[in-house]
């Protein structure tokens, strides 16, 4: 893909702290495993608000998915779908949810809201007639970032026009013909489609910038609104601080994701993982799960012994679309799926029930 949107996935906010501690945490603890345990009969299903999935992972919202891949947003959904694991359709994306919540109906739908009752009664409205059930509201994104790696590789919103930016896709032809032109030849120019209860500007327009301001004013106030309109499930993600986690189940939230954004906000925010026992013993009974630096099984795995319902991954499902569309994505999810059946049997555990803490030890930090 061209690079300004190579960068724009791959870059996290200022001196990339965040998102390299993300990593540095899974790394510092090493697994105790168990032996002739008998692990024939193993299983890494897990059960969340009622429903089974096949596996302890899901597809983390992740803007632009049209731009890095074609369809990008679909291609997601249906392989997660079919996969029968967990896909949260991002708030900042270029396919109308409506499209999406046909093509996947298990899908769960990510906001991004500002302090205005009005667009946010509208947007939860427009997700519930989509049939969408789980609600998932990013509160960790009050101001844009200072994603100093947007500047340097000449990614920017909206998207400006420039010779650097078409030589970078004419040198990429599988991308150009691939994905941009035929997105443009067979849906038009690309908007922001769920931002609102209506479309949003095109990504060229400079209102696409002014469209995600006033989320400075997002409170719990507005909380308390959402979960008073929406009956479906209510999911809070971008929690680290166990007060806010008691203040998620005091507003009526049913489940709690710890995230730093993958390191693209607040530089130098605590990994998920380092977060994660805290928020899981004020959230009581609430369900919480996990995103942020998961690439392996193993790290999957590590997350679940410090309480995770679920982890979600993000780049690395986005980078399998971008390179071979929904077959990639399929088996991306393959890969982690194996992994972690396989890390279970060397741990000698047969069901995640048995990933507890005692199956770790720290090694590091």
């Amino acid at each position: 893909m061209p690079r300004p949107l190579f960068g724009f996935v791959a870059g996290a906010a200022e001196e990339n702290a965040a998102i390299a501690d993300n990593r540095a945490a899974f790394a510092e603890w090493g697994f105790v495993p168990r032996v002739l345990r008998n692990v024939a009969r193993r299983t890494s299903e897990i059960e969340l608000f009622g429903q089974r999935w096949s596996a302890p992972f899901g597809i983390a919202p992740m803007g632009l998915a049209a731009l890095i891949a074609y369809r990008g947003d679909l291609v997601l959904a249906r392989a997660a779908e079919e996969a029968g694991i967990v896909n949260i359709m991002s708030g900042s994306s270029l396919i109308r949810l409506e499209e999406v919540a046909k093509a996947a109906p298990a899908s769960w739908f990510q906001a991004y809201l500002p302090g205005d009752p009005e667009r946010i009664l509208g947007l939860i409205d427009r997700a519930a007639a989509a049939g969408f059930g789980t609600l998932v509201v990013t509160v960790d994104v009050p101001v844009a970032a200072n994603r100093e790696n947007n500047i340097r590789s000449g990614f920017s919103t909206p998207l400006r026009p420039s010779l650097r930016l078409a030589w970078d896709g004419a040198i990429r032809p599988r991308w150009l013909l691939g994905t941009a032109a035929r997105t443009l030849l067979r849906h038009g120019m690309p908007h922001f489609e769920n931002s609102f209860a209506h479309r949003g500007a095109p990504i060229l327009s400079r209102r696409a910038l002014r469209d995600f301001s006033s989320k400075d004013h997002f409170d719990w106030s507005h909380i308390a609104l959402i979960r008073e309109r929406w009956r479906g499930r209510l999911v809070i993600k971008g929690i680290l601080d166990p007060q806010d986690a008691r203040l998620a189940r005091e507003h009526g939230a049913d489940g709690i994701i710890v995230s730093n954004h993958g390191g693209r906000q607040l530089d130098y925010a605590v990994s998920a993982l380092r977060a994660l026992p805290a928020v899981v013993q004020a959230a009581g009974d609430l369900p919480v799960m996990l995103d942020g630096g998961v690439r392996r099984g193993t790290d999957v795995l590590k997350a679940i012994a410090f309480g995770a319902r679920c982890v979600f991954v993000g780049r690395p499902f986005l980078l399998a679309a971008a390179i071979a569309g929904h077959d990639g994505v399929a088996h991306a999810i393959g890969l982690l799926a194996t992994e972690i059946d396989r890390d279970m049997a060397l741990l000698g555990i047969t069901s995640l029930a048995e990933m507890t803490p005692d199956r770790l030890m720290r090694i590091g930090g």
